[in-house]
């Protein structure tokens, strides 16, 4: 069985049922053309936008733009990506690639226009789909990237540089193609980076990705009768693979553009919502605005509201004692796993273990976990190593990169570089990051590109960037800056330095100290931890 099979059952089976919502609270269309395709309901005054498609609508899209990607000389095998924010659209162009035969390369969009580059020539990118919000980016190089064939745009004022999807797909039948496909061909290519920020293209086959969709099923029980609300943006796994297990059996998701409290409780209410994921900084939004008299719950109806989950990063316990107060009757849940494991679910809690709140978990449905010393020899219970895991979701390998692939799988275990260790009753907690990858509101940071960035001041001799504990956000960057001598430089000055960086990479504390660095050069980030934050982020919050 592959992704598109199990649409092309919900397709005949729900066929005039609604597959996916989208939800734009700010968002006002210029005209009703913009999205004359969609069912449309004009909104009143303070009303979001709104728009919807069917399971029979969904997948005629992705037979059209298959067919497009056909027409055009794609070959089973070459590898399409999509730039896009969260948009009604963005699904049916994913599984349209699917169904051309084609590898999706889902880019995060808070890529600069050097990073987009870089990945599409690491993925061999052949042709691109991109929305109005990155058209200055695409435009800085689309003569650099001679490979990509066809760019296409999502939106109305199409640049002179790309072609019109929506015009394209309008001339292309709605028939789905006859691609022979099954588990064992490649599906996708997702980014993700270690330390160093410089991404890495995972590449997972069909069976890893319906795999995804097993486990969350399995984990979470969802019926058809079950609506997900998706908040996190659909390129990054953890958001589409916690759709799979709703899509498996035909269930509505309304995709909510925006992260306000009162917006996603709205959401809930008008749509019915019974799942929803959360990171860790919107549930304490929600509880602050609930405690504050902000939203009045008694406003909205929220009784059939019945799983939250969260993954993505640590998650305090006092967060979870906080919520349950609030919502009793909620089962809740914790995810983990990484890109490379297709997002999460290779280790979760379990919604009937919330005395274990603070534990990542056990392993996953289908899944095994092994925790390993630095020769990959299994260390006694209550002993901290390197969690590791193993199933039908590991990745096949980092695409074009044998070094990194033979670093992190090995006998066909995946090496995650979580430091974690395991307790009397088999839940799995972690201690450290082996990566000094710094986790902020569910987005990964990569120290080297700030400290290189802050290297360029003049007045900096030496910078590191380690990531400190915060209640809201799991953690914040911190730049450990070492002056020169006979230069000056303030918070303020190193403050207006960053302006050239995107917001949410810029440092949230400046301390000015020397930076220590062993014999071999390298700066010394676990004594900057103990120094500043007591040891192990991940550890403080567990303990929280």
């Amino acid at each position: 069985m592959t992704l598109i099979d199990i649409l092309t059952q919900n397709a005949c089976t729900y066929p005039e049922e609604t597959a996916l919502v989208e939800i734009n609270p700010e968002f006002q269309p210029e005209s009703k053309t913009t999205w004359r395709e969609y069912s449309l309901i004009q909104p009143q005054p303070g009303e979001p936008f709104r728009r919807e498609i069917t399971w029979a609508e969904f997948e005629k899209k992705a037979n059209k733009f298959a067919n497009l990607l056909l027409a055009r000389g794609c070959k089973k095998g070459e590898k399409v990506s999509i730039l896009l924010m969260n948009s009604i659209e963005w699904l049916p162009i994913y599984f349209g690639i699917l169904k051309a035969g084609a590898i999706a390369v889902p880019l995060n969009y808070r890529y600069a226009a050097d990073e987009i580059k870089y990945c599409l020539e690491k993925s061999d990118s052949t042709r691109l789909i991109f929305g109005p919000e990155f058209i200055g980016r695409i435009e800085q190089i689309c003569g650099e990237i001679p490979q990509v064939k066809d760019i296409f745009y999502v939106g109305e004022d199409c640049p002179s540089f790309a072609e019109s999807y929506e015009k394209m797909t309008s001339y292309c039948t709605d028939v789905a193609p006859s691609i022979a496909l099954t588990e064992r061909d490649y599906a996708a290519i997702y980014f993700s980076s270690g330390t160093t920020g410089f991404p890495k293209a995972i590449l997972h086959k069909h069976r890893s990705l319906v795999h995804a969709a097993l486990t969350e099923q399995n984990h979470h029980s969802q019926t058809h009768e079950d609506v997900f609300l998706c908040i996190p943006p659909l390129y990054h796994t953890g958001a589409k693979m916690h759709w799979f297990g709703s899509f498996l059996v035909g269930g509505k998701a309304v995709l909510l553009k925006g992260v306000k409290p009162e917006w996603i409780i709205k959401a809930v209410s008008d749509e019915k919502c019974t799942i929803v994921w959360l990171l860790v900084p919107w549930a304490q939004d929600i509880l602050d605005a609930i405690e504050s008299g902000k939203i009045n719950l008694d406003h909205y109806e929220l009784s059939q509201w019945r799983l939250m989950h969260i993954g993505a990063q640590p998650v305090p316990p006092s967060l979870i004692k906080r919520w349950l107060k609030v919502f009793p009757h909620h089962q809740y849940d914790t995810n983990y796993g990484l890109s490379e494991s297709i997002g999460p679910g290779c280790v979760h809690l379990g919604v009937e273990n919330t005395h274990k709140v603070g534990a990542i978990g056990k392993a996953g449905f289908g899944w095994k976990t092994a925790i390993a010393d630095e020769n990959g020899q299994p260390v006694a219970r209550g002993e901290v190593g390197e969690l590791c895991v193993k199933g039908p979701g590991v990745m096949t390998c980092y695409y074009k990169d044998e070094e990194a692939t033979a670093a992190m799988l090995k006998n066909g275990w995946l090496f995650t570089g979580d430091m974690a260790m395991e307790d009397e009753d088999g839940f799995i907690y972690l201690v450290d990051r082996k990566k000094d990858v710094i986790i902020t509101g569910g987005e990964n940071l990569y120290p080297v590109q700030i400290e290189d960035y802050l290297r360029k001041n003049d007045a900096i001799k030496d910078v590191a960037v380690i990531g400190l504990p915060d209640a809201r956000l799991g953690e914040i960057a911190a730049a450990i800056i070492q002056v020169k001598e006979d230069h000056t430089l303030t918070e303020e000055d190193v403050n207006k330095f960053c302006l050239g960086l995107p917001r949410y990479k810029r440092p949230r504390k400046i301390i000015f100290a020397d930076v220590p660095r062993n014999p071999t050069g390298k700066i010394e980030k676990p004594k900057l931890r103990e120094l500043y934050c007591g040891g192990s982020v991940v550890a403080k919050e567990i303990n929280n």
